[in-house]
C-alpha cells in the first residue's frame, strides 16, 4: 500500500475541491453535470486519459445524487 503523504494530499485537494465535491443542491449538481459534459467531451473513450478517473468519480456522485433527489420516473403502462 502506498504511504500518503498527507502534505501533498491537502495541497493537491485544497486545488480541485471546488470542482470535485458532494453535490447537496440542485445548484451543485448542475454544476457538475456541467463538469461531467466537458469531460466527456475531453476525454471521450479514452480510458487512458489523465482525467478518465476524475470523469468516473464525477459520474458516481451525479449518480449518488440522482439516487437519492432525483425521482424515477413511472412507466406508462
Amino acid at each position: 500500500m502506498q504511504n500518503l503523504n498527507l502534505e501533498k494530499t491537502i495541497t493537491a485537494w485544497s486545488s480541485i475541491a471546488e470542482t470535485v465535491f458532494v453535490p447537496h443542491t440542485e445548484q451543485e449538481y448542475e454544476r457538475l453535470v456541467s463538469l461531467l459534459d466537458r469531460l466527456i467531451d475531453q476525454v471521450g473513450e479514452d480510458e487512458d486519459h489523465p482525467l478518465a478517473s476524475m470523469m468516473d468519480v464525477i459520474g458516481v456522485l451525479i449518480e449518488n445524487y440522482e439516487a437519492e433527489f432525483v425521482p424515477e420516473l413511472d412507466e406508462v403502462a
